[in-house]
């Protein structure tokens, strides 16, 4: 799985590793769409409207989505 990262109109694909999972449980199966949502919800902070974008916390840029692989 892959992130999908834009930082000063650049596209970056992002691997996903073991330690942005690190500090996340997972109870049951997840499919890669559902942990695709949980990573955003771990790893980013949303910036309100006007922005309406999904910023890493670690200031790597501002998340888009993720490539399954």
């Amino acid at each position: 799985m892959e992130l999908i990262l834009v930082n000063d109109g650049l596209y970056q694909l992002v691997s996903v590793t073991k330690e942005m999972m690190e500090h996340i449980s997972l109870l049951g199966e997840v499919d890669c769409f559902e942990l695709c949502d949980i990573l955003r919800l771990h790893l980013t902070v949303y910036h309100e409207p006007p922005f309406n974008v999904h910023v890493m916390k670690d200031g790597t840029g501002d998340l888009l989505g993720c490539i399954c692989n």
